[in-house]
C-alpha cells in the first residue's frame, strides 16, 4: 500500500521554511502565530499519558516474572546516570577550551525574563518526588505528567499480573484501547505542517537575526558538541553493545527528528518513539519503561547545555569558576535537571534555578542567552531524543529483549513502519495474559 505520509513530512519541511520566512520578514506576525504551534503540541501531549499507560500495562502483562521489570528499570536508570555524567564532562571540557562569553552585556528585559525562569526551576527534589504521585488513578493519565502516568501504569501492570488469568480480559480491552489511541495520534499528525509553521514563525519572529549573530560562538559550539556526542559517544556504545549502526537508526527515526525540529518539543515524538522501538524489535516492556523514564532522567543534551552555559555565563560576567567550583556546581545541576523535567523551557529554567540556589551572583548572566535559548532548546531536544533511542536498544540488548535480526530487516527498509496505525497490526502477537506467549510482544513478520 502506498505510503501517503511521505507527502505529510514534505509538507512539514515546506511549512518550516515558510515559518522562518514569515518570522524574518514580518516578526510581529510571526509572534502572533505562536498559539498555532502551541495548540499542535498540546494535541500530541493529549495522547501521551494514555499511550504510556497502555504500553506499559500490556508490556508487564506479557512478562512472566515481575523481577524482570525491575531489572529493566534498574539497568535503564544506571545507564542514564553514567551517560549524563559523560555528557556533563564533555560540556565541561568544551566550555573550558573555547572560553566563550566575553564582551556581552545584559539588558533589563533579559534580567526580568531570567527571574521568571529561575522561579520555574526552583522546585526542590522533594517537591519533584511528591509530584510523581497523582491525585487520583485517572488524573495520572489526564494530567500530562509522564512520570505520573508511568507510576500508575506500573502499579496497574503488576496488579493485573498478580490477578493471573482473571486479568486477561482486562488486558485485551487495554490492547484495543491502545489501538484506538494510536489511531487518534496518526490523525493528529496530519496537523503537523500547520503546527510547524506556527512554531517556527513564532521562534524566529521573537528571536530575530541580531541575537543569533552576537551569540553565534556559543550556539555553534553547542551544536557541534551535541553532534560529536551523538556520533562518537552514542554511536560507539551502540555498535559495541548491540552491533547496530547509528546512522541507520537515526535514518529510521528521521521523521521524528523533523517533528522535534519543527515544533521545538521532544514530547511530540515520545509516542512515536515507543511505537517505533517496538517495531524495531525491542520488547514492549523495555520500550514502555525505558522511553518514558528516559524523557525525565536521560537528558544528555540538557547536561551538555548546563555545563557549557554555566561556563559561558561565568566568563561573560567576569566571575570565572575554578575547577573545584565547576565540578561542585555541575553535580548540583545534574540533580536539579531531574527536578525540572517536564517544565516548559526546562533547560533555561533549570539553569536559572540552579544558579540562583548555588551561585546567585551569576543568575543575571542567564539573560545573555535568553534570546537564543529556543534554538539551543532544539539541539537539546534532538540530542535527548537520540540518547533515549539508543538507550532503549541498549537496555533491550542487555536484558535479552531485543531482536537484532528483526532490527536489521527494519533498518534495511524491508519491513516498513505502519504510519496509518503506528502499530504492527499483522505481527504475530501472543494472546494477552500473564505468563502466556513468553516475554516477547513482537516477532518477525
Amino acid at each position: 500500500m502506498r505510503d501517503r505520509t511521505r507527502y505529510l513530512y514534505l509538507a512539514v519541511i515546506v511549512a518550516v521554511v515558510l515559518g522562518i520566512l514569515v518570522g524574518l520578514i514580518w516578526p510581529d506576525v510571526g509572534k502572533e502565530l505562536k498559539p498555532i504551534g502551541t495548540g499542535f503540541v498540546a494535541l500530541i501531549q493529549m495522547v501521551i499519558g494514555p499511550i504510556i499507560f497502555c504500553t506499559i500495562v500490556l508490556g508487564i502483562g506479557s512478562v512472566r516474572k515481575a523481577a524482570k521489570v525491575g531489572k529493566v528499570g534498574g539497568l535503564a536508570l544506571g545507564y542514564f546516570l553514567v551517560m549524563s555524567t559523560v555528557a556533563l564532562v564533555i560540556g565541561l571540557v568544551v566550555g573550558n577550551v573555547i572560553h566563550p562569553g566575553t564582551g556581552l552585556r545584559i539588558t533589563d528585559a533579559a534580567r526580568q525574563t531570567v527571574q521568571e525562569e529561575a522561579a520555574k526551576g526552583a522546585a526542590s527534589t522533594v517537591d519533584f518526588l511528591l509530584g510523581i504521585v497523582p491525585d487520583t488513578l485517572l488524573s495520572a493519565i489526564t494530567s500530562g505528567s509522564v512520570l505520573q502516568a508511568l507510576l500508575v501504569a506500573l502499579l496497574a501492570g503488576f496488579a493485573l499480573q498478580a490477578m493471573g488469568e482473571k486479568g486477561a480480559p482486562i488486558l485485551r480491552g487495554i490492547e484495543h484501547l491502545q489501538r484506538l489511541v494510536f489511531r487518534i495520534l496518526a490523525m493528529v499528525m496530519w496537523a503537523a505542517p500547520v503546527g510547524a509553521f506556527g512554531a517556527m514563525a513564532a521562534v524566529v519572529g521573537a528571536t530575530g537575526v541580531e541575537a543569533l549573530k552576537s551569540l553565534a560562538i556559543i550556539m555553534v559550539a553547542f551544536y557541534v558538541t551535541c553532534v560529536l556526542f551523538v556520533g562518537v559517544v552514542l554511536g560507539t556504545v551502540l555498535w559495541l553493545v548491540a552491533r547496530i549502526n547509528l546512522l541507520a537508526l537515526l535514518r529510521y527515526l528521521a521523521r521524528e527528528f523533523l517533528l522535534i525540529l519543527s515544533t521545538s518539543s521532544s514530547e511530540t515524538a515520545l509516542p512515536r518513539l515507543i511505537a517505533k522501538m517496538e517495531h524495531l524489535g525491542v520488547s514492549r516492556a523495555v520500550a514502555g519503561i525505558t522511553v518514558p523514564t528516559g524523557y525525565s532522567f536521560n537528558l544528555d543534551g540538557t547536561a551538555i547545555y548546563l555545563t557549557m552555559a554555566t561556563l559561558f555565563i561565568a566568563t561573560a560576567t567576569g566571575s570565572p569558576l575554578g575547577l573545584g567550583e565547576q565540578v561542585g556546581l555541575l553535580l548540583f545541576m545534574m540533580v536539579a535537571s531531574k527536578g525540572a523535567a517536564g517544565v516548559t523551557g526546562a533547560g533555561l529554567a533549570t539553569l536559572a534555578g540552579g544558579l540562583r540556589a548555588h551561585r546567585p551572583e551569576l543568575v543575571d548572566g542567564v539573560g545573555l542567552i535568553v534570546g537564543i535559548d529556543r534554538f539551543m532548546s532544539e539541539a537539546r531536544a534532538l540530542t535527548n531524543f537520540a540518547g533515549n533511542a539508543v538507550a532503549t536498544v541498549l537496555v533491550g540488548t542487555w536484558t535479552g529483549e531485543f531482536d537484532r535480526e528483526r532490527a536489521e530487516v527494519v533498518l534495511a527498509g524491508r519491513l516498513p513502519f505502519d504510519e496509518a496505525t503506528l502499530l504492527d497490526e499483522d505481527a504475530e502477537r501472543p494472546e494477552p495474559g500473564p505468563g502466556t506467549g513468553g516475554d516477547r510482544e513482537l516477532s518477525p513478520v
